[in-house]
């Protein structure tokens, strides 16, 4: 019994994580109905960024600030100079500069920055944390934790103006125009913002397994996360991860001694299948029916 706890636990925190990698998927596609698909090289980059700035001898504390701003930048100059001249253009071919983004990323970043594992210490101890009979990884314990608030402040923020703003872009471009919302400003603000999403979840990920080329990865379990819980919701983001980082937990804790081991990326990859057969706008999706 305690060895399931502690799979559940523990899955269950690397969800959070997961879910946080995620977000930055779900803002652009809530403002621009656009998958990102390069939100795990962006995590990757966000990562790197934090660990450059740590190597100029700042804290990590200064260099986290420093990260959100470049990002946030990033974001924004993304948005401006390569997505606002894909408009009226099919949205297949906005996905593909998005994964051309991806592609581009996880190769220059790591080429100019260096490609070998770099440790990113923020200050969390190796020591797990001893429940009962249970072990929790103190790593993945702080990172659900703050995974957590982040997701819940982004909750908060689409109830202030700006989030209500974005929420309108996302229902109806056309009618946002009529109204006088600039949805290129909105679009913009959402790219910035998944930016921000990309530095906690690249510093967090990067404290766990060190700031490599390999962080670009937490594309796929990103994917099934927004693909069960939903495309354009929040609410799914964090229930979408709770389950995935669970069953890529738990059914991997019984059966890789049977199979060999590597079965989390068969059990994301049911997740993502079963999920797009039977429920395909996810959990808390929002099922649009258009008539032909």
């Amino acid at each position: 019994m305690a060895y399931f706890l502690e799979l559940l636990v523990n899955g269950a925190l690397t969800g959070l994580m997961y879910s946080l990698a995620a977000l930055g998927f779900v803002l652009i596609y809530k403002a621009s109905g656009v998958p990102n698909l390069a939100q795990g090289a962006m995590v990757m980059a966000a990562a790197y960024v934090v660990w450059f700035f740590t190597s100029l001898g700042l804290s990590v504390w200064l260099a986290i600030p420093l990260g959100v701003a470049t990002m946030f930048l990033f974001g924004l100059m993304t948005e401006r100079v390569l997505l606002r001249r894909m408009v009226g253009q099919p949205v297949i071919m906005v996905v593909m500069l998005t994964l051309g983004m991806e592609i581009v990323l996880r190769g220059l970043v790591p080429g100019f920055l260096g490609a070998a594992p770099k440790p990113l210490d923020i200050g969390i101890g190796l020591a797990p944390v001893i429940i009962g009979d249970v072990f929790i990884n103190r790593e993945y314990l702080v990172g659900g934790v703050l995974a957590l608030a982040l997701i819940g402040g982004s909750m908060l923020f689409f109830r202030t103006r700006t989030g209500t703003k974005m929420r309108a872009v996302s229902d109806d471009h056309v009618a946002s125009w009529a109204v006088g919302l600039s949805v290129e400003r909105v679009i913009g603000l959402s790219w910035g913002i998944a930016g921000i999403a990309a530095v906690g979840a690249g510093t967090l990920w990067g404290a766990v397994q060190g700031v490599d080329w390999t962080l670009s990865g937490l594309l796929f379990p990103a994917v099934a996360v927004v693909i069960l819980g939903g495309v354009d919701s929040i609410t799914g983001v964090l229930v979408g991860g709770l389950l995935v980082g669970i069953l890529g937990s738990v059914i991997p804790g019984y059966l890789d001694s049977y199979a060999g081991g590597s079965t989390r990326d068969v059990v994301t990859s049911l997740i993502i299948l079963v999920t797009i057969v039977f429920r395909p706008y996810g959990i808390f999706g929002r099922e649009d029916i258009e008539r032909i």
